[in-house]
């Protein structure tokens, strides 16, 4: 198999274990079928803006050329930092997007990555957010009705806990998953400010997820299109957005969003 595109983020779905789909173009590979057979990846020299097409000889966050990465909702501050979203006083770069993605249901949760961690998420976005950052765990802790408010709810509680994840430690499979996350969540309840406490939800379901990982790296080098323009060699598993290889080696597919690369393999 042969193909050539621009990669977009994996794509996912739950099963027994994470199915994923890697998009090249107007292609989509799957990706577990890969995984225990070598494959070669190879960076073409172009790059196109994920959400314009524009060539870029420079991405920013994960995909962008610089005037969308200015202007573009989908890189508004708030991204980053729900805390700082001002859809619901009625400013944002684009009011529609923002109405459809800011001033709807946001989630915030508990989750374990590479430890507990709290986040924020719209709840369009669940489970794909916990399959994104490699949660093994996640459970809901509120529900709130627009990304502010949650952003407010997960300042408080980051104050204690987590609101980042160590990617290598998360790709070494010591995920702490002994955590009792309903027990986690009752004791950061109680640091939620009161005004907040009706959000909080009251099932206590737990989702645990399971990726597709022959063998974990033991002392990881990261691997980047930039610098290793090809890329060869047995796929060990893939967590997160991170495909594994052979001899400790791993790739961010999502940080080289736009990144047109023509992908082989003899299965």
């Amino acid at each position: 198999m042969e193909c050539t595109g621009n990669i977009r983020k994996m794509e996912s779905a739950l099963g027994d274990e994470i199915f994923y789909q890697l998009p090249l173009g107007e292609q989509r590979v799957e990706m577990n079928r890969l995984i225990g057979h070598e494959i070669s990846m190879e960076y073409q020299g172009q790059i196109h803006c994920i959400r314009c097409g524009r060539k870029t000889y420079k991405s920013f966050a994960q995909g962008y050329c610089y005037p969308c990465f200015s202007t573009a909702p989908e890189t508004e501050e708030c991204v980053l930092r729900p805390e700082l979203c001002r859809a619901q006083e009625g400013v944002a770069r684009d009011m529609d997007y923002a109405t459809k993605h800011c001033l709807i249901e946001h989630v915030v949760y508990l989750s374990i990555t590479s430890g507990l961690k709290v986040g924020v998420t719209r709840n369009t976005q669940v489970p794909t957010r916990w399959i994104d950052q490699g949660a093994v765990k996640a459970i809901e802790l509120a529900r709130t009705p627009n990304r502010y408010t949650a952003g407010l709810i997960e300042v408080a509680l980051k104050a204690h806990i987590n609101d980042k994840t160590n990617w290598r430690r998360m790709l070494s499979g010591s995920d702490s998953g002994g955590v009792d996350l309903v027990q986690a969540k009752r004791r950061l309840t109680k640091l939620v400010p009161d005004e907040f406490l009706p959000f909080v939800v009251q099932n206590n379901r737990v989702l645990e997820l399971v990726y597709p990982v022959l063998k974990y790296p033991e002392k990881i080098k990261s691997l980047n299109f930039d610098k290793d323009p090809f890329i060869t060699g047995v796929i060990n598993g893939i967590k997160g957005q991170y495909i594994m290889f052979d001899d400790n080696r791993v790739i961010n597919m999502r940080k080289f969003g736009g990144y047109l690369i023509s992908l082989k393999t003899a299965t």
